[in-house]
């Protein structure tokens, strides 16, 4: 990366010549240099300079924008070249949304460290919105996710698995104590515990609601799977979730699938990059992502 771009960028973080110079380990006067060399190059004054502080004008907040996208390129073009040449090791950035990454995604980590002790995962959970998002911005190397992410069209996004989705109660509720087959009729007037909008399970439950044309008379949301379980085993409504989610509660007797017309509800897991160069990291991943789902 052009040396004098590195330069500004610490500059403008430290809105002082002199901390940068420090971080850099350059004498402040060559800082300045490389200063108004960029300035000349560019043929417009980057910064706002007192005695008190250094900041940035307009161009200036346009130059550190792209900088520091352009810093973050040459990162990683350094790290695919050298990748080549050896194993599979580095850090690896994982997005996952809440039902994969909470209920199949732990294990998956297990065999991968146990495997490969040398690549260094780092997980963020979020809902499929969230988790796009930050794959677009490369913030993570890839993304696991159910639904759909239509604003993000840039993004490479592959199939690999198959949920179920299932309308549960406690095993006390009176739906589940009567037995036999209940209806959408009788779970309109239910009360519903959703996930948030933006998630795909909340995607799932809205396009459940709208293939069988009823609205919940009341429900409340969460951002996350596990109080929503809580307040059911509680008895607090009922709500749906993926097999997954709920596989342990239902194996204990707390919680109950009910037998509703028209459930399951199948939907799809999706593996979401945004390049389409994968380090040994990322491609050992993959792989054993795959291998799980199968």
């Amino acid at each position: 990366m052009n040396q004098a771009l590195e330069v500004f960028i610490k500059v403008a973080e430290e809105k002082n010549f002199s901390n940068a110079a420090k971080r850099l380990h350059m004498s402040q006067p060559a800082v300045s240099q490389y200063i108004r060399g960029l300035e000349e190059e560019l043929g417009v004054q980057l910064l706002e300079r007192t005695n008190k502080y250094v900041r940035l004008n307009k161009a200036g907040e346009i130059v550190y924008q792209h900088a520091i996208k352009m810093a973050k390129i040459d990162e990683r073009m350094r790290h695919l070249v050298e990748d080549l040449s050896t194993v599979a090791a580095g850090k690896l950035a994982v997005g996952a949304s809440y039902t994969f990454g909470e209920y199949i995604l732990p294990s998956i980590l297990a065999q991968l460290k146990k495997a490969f002790p040398h690549i260094e995962v780092e997980v963020t959970i979020g809902n499929t919105a969230s988790i796009a998002e930050a794959v677009s911005k490369h913030v993570l190397d890839i993304g696991i996710v159910e639904g759909h992410h239509k604003e993000h069209v840039q993004l490479h996004t592959e199939i690999f698995a198959e949920d179920q989705m299932v309308i549960f109660a406690s095993v006390h509720h009176p739906l589940v104590r009567r037995g036999g087959k209940v209806t959408m009729a009788e779970l309109r007037e239910q009360e519903w515990v959703l996930r948030e909008e933006g998630s795909g399970t909340r995607e799932a439950a809205e396009n459940i609601f709208a293939e069988h044309r009823f609205r919940p008379a009341t429900f409340m949301q969460f951002s996350s799977t596990q109080p929503i379980k809580a307040m059911i085993e509680a008895g607090t409504g009922i709500s749906v979730l993926s097999e997954w989610a709920i596989e342990k509660e239902v194996r204990h007797g707390e919680l109950a699938i009910l037998d509703v017309e028209g459930m399951p509800y199948p939907r799809k897991f999706s593996l979401v990059t945004n390049s389409h160069f994968q380090t040994k990291a990322l491609s050992v991943f993959i792989d054993m992502v795959k291998r799980q789902a199968r």
